[in-house]
């Protein structure tokens, strides 16, 4: 086994605010959210995984995932753009 990163999702960053900013909600409720899903995530935690500082666990991003309602395919896979993921998001109600 070697010791390289594996490839990391190019606009995953881009798209975990996205959806935060989509559902209307701050980092702290967005941490709120994430929460107990593995272990207590904070605010501070959401912003480096919108700077792309720090990459949420898989279970982390399955609840990103279940707050967006969207497939995780449409978060990971680069070939879906920014535009798309809100596309793919239910529709916010007001």
């Amino acid at each position: 086994m070697g010791k390289q990163r594996r490839p990391q999702p190019k606009y995953l960053a881009k798209k975990l605010k996205k959806i935060r900013e989509e559902l209307g909600i701050g980092q702290l409720e967005m941490a709120k959210r994430l929460s107990g899903v593995t272990r207590p995530v904070d605010g501070a935690m959401v912003s480096r995984f919108e700077r792309g500082e720090r990459e949420p666990s898989l279970l982390v991003i399955v609840a990103y995932c279940d707050l967006a309602q969207i497939n995780a395919s449409v978060l990971i896979d680069d070939r879906w753009n920014v535009k798309d993921l809100v596309w793919a998001m239910p529709k916010k109600k007001k």
